[in-house]
């Protein structure tokens, strides 16, 4: 089975590059499942109903997020939808769910949404989170997904060693850069410590580069806009073994828009 893995979607040049990039990369590839990070699809920083609506159209089948998922109120229209998921390690209470399982082509596909606590929000620890909830999805699913969004990179890696065996692939989202990584662990895991994001790559993770270089040099207040120009669709494809749940396969996406 191929599952798509699409990086951190930046505002509307990040989903106009989904529409225009992903019906031909899907069919192209003969790809069977398409998960994406879409908590940065609305302006740049959350998300909406009718954004993640939008995204479904292109033919992506899971939205994970992460720390900027309720950075809208308008979130809240959207984030019961079972397509939907938020960091299944934040406390209890909080709308949403951080995982689902998803059947496509006969197949059932888990995926779990993680948030990392190093140099991020101090959330409930993700290493005993994934634990549990791997422990009972295996039973209703071989394919299990981890998304985790974390900042550091010793962190993703942790997860990647800390599930090999029990999880299909751990993919590393929240940096907006494409690392050079990805790898079969020992017991079949697929791994990447970031996949990348998507939308205008002449910018600064997304947003106007002078504005950005303009706060590093006077450490003033700046308004950060979306960036056009360079835009790239970038993820992972990976190929999994149906019957064991192991990855086969993974390769870095990066296919610029023309």
């Amino acid at each position: 089975m191929k599952i798509l893995f699409i990086g951190d979607i930046v505002g509307s040049p990040g989903r106009e590059t989904i529409a225009k990039i992903l019906p031909n990369l899907k069919s192209g590839r003969q790809i069977d499942m398409v998960i994406a990070n879409g908590e940065n699809a609305a302006g740049g920083s959350g998300l909406t109903a009718s954004i993640a609506y939008e995204l479904f159209s292109t033919g992506i089948d899971v939205l994970t997020s992460g720390d900027h998922i309720f950075k809208k109120k308008e979130s809240l229209d959207i984030i019961d939808d079972p397509k939907v998921l938020r960091p299944a390690n934040l406390p209890d209470g909080v709308p949403g769910r951080g995982f689902g399982v998803y059947e496509k082509n006969k197949i059932k596909v888990a995926v779990i949404n993680l948030q990392g606590r190093v140099f991020m929000n101090p959330i409930d620890c993700p290493f005993r989170v994934a634990r549990a909830l791997v422990e009972t999805l295996s039973k209703e699913a071989k394919i299990i997904i981890v998304d985790i969004h974390a900042e550091a990179t010793s962190e993703k890696i942790a997860m990647g060693w800390f599930l090999d065996g029990r999880i299909s692939a751990c993919l590393g989202t929240h940096t907006h850069v494409q690392t050079a990584d990805e790898r079969i662990l020992p017991e079949g895991c697929a791994f990447i410590s970031d996949v990348g994001m998507t939308g205008s790559c002449d910018s600064v993770i997304g947003r106007k580069k002078e504005q950005i270089i303009e706060r590093f040099l006077t450490s003033m207040p700046t308004r950060f806009e979306l960036a056009r120009g360079g835009e790239e669709l970038q993820g992972a494809l990976i190929d999994v073994d149906q019957d064991t749940g192991k990855a086969r396969s993974i390769e870095r996406i990066k296919e610029a828009l023309r």
